[in-house]
């Protein structure tokens, strides 16, 4: 079944066309990796999946759902974690969650319990009750993995989702966000080794247009190099 169908998807701002001309199809569990250098689309593509920004031309589907008429629905189904942690600071780590599970109907125990969960699952729960102000960026990064994984979502977008992470904290994350989570995925990257290890389907962006869209296994570090010469 594929989850995600891109059509002729194109964004613009003004006269500045910032992605494209991107079709492809991924099937459920399968993992996209995107390349390209800063300015390239990456983001803008991400951002239209979470129904963050309406494309400009072209559709978009998560499990046969239009981003820009069946939002509701998309949303309910994917989990973002973008460049912002969409986190309050004056809030506690666990009020931050109570207040995500709120927007998608947990509630009670169950919305107690599986925020429990993700705060011992990120090494966190000792820091449930302080003000996510006093976190250092990687402690943001953790929270922000939780809040994306809150909802158990079927997709996740994830923009570059180990910035800011030390190795043990990238490792805590990997039962999330990581292939063993046997979510479909969306990850932008701007390393090849990593990003080409992750993949199922590599797409390469340069100046919003795709350059490269193969099985990752038939792509090498050479090629993802390219887009950025």
């Amino acid at each position: 079944m594929s989850a995600i169908e891109l059509d002729g998807i194109a964004r613009s701002y003004g006269d500045r066309r910032a992605l494209e001309d991107v079709t492809l199809t991924l099937d459920e569990g399968a993992t996209l990796v995107v390349f390209g250098p800063n300015g390239a689309g990456k983001s803008t593509l991400l951002r239209i999946l979470a129904t963050l920004l309406r494309p400009s031309a072209g559709h978009a589907r998560i499990f046969g759902h239009d981003v820009r008429t069946d939002g509701w629905r998309v949303r309910g189904a994917i989990g973002f974690l973008g460049h912002d942690a969409l986190l309050y600071g004056d809030l506690t780590a666990q009020e931050n969650l109570a207040y995500q599970a709120r927007l998608y109907g947990l509630r009670g125990d169950a919305a107690r319990n599986r925020i429990a969960q993700l705060l011992e699952a990120v090494g966190l729960e000792g820091r449930a009750d302080d003000r996510v102000h006093t976190f250092s960026r990687g402690m943001v990064q953790r929270l922000a993995a939780c809040r994306a994984v809150l909802h158990d979502p079927q997709v996740l977008l994830l923009d570059e989702p180990r910035a800011n992470l030390d190795p043990v904290a990238a490792e805590l994350l990997e039962p999330l966000l990581g292939r063993t989570s046997g979510r479909t995925r969306v990850i932008t990257s701007h390393d090849p080794a990593g990003g080409l290890a992750e993949g199922d389907l590599a797409l390469g962006l340069r100046a919003g247009r795709p350059a490269l869209l193969r099985p990752a296994s038939a792509v090498s570090a050479a090629d993802i190099g390219e887009l950025y010469r």
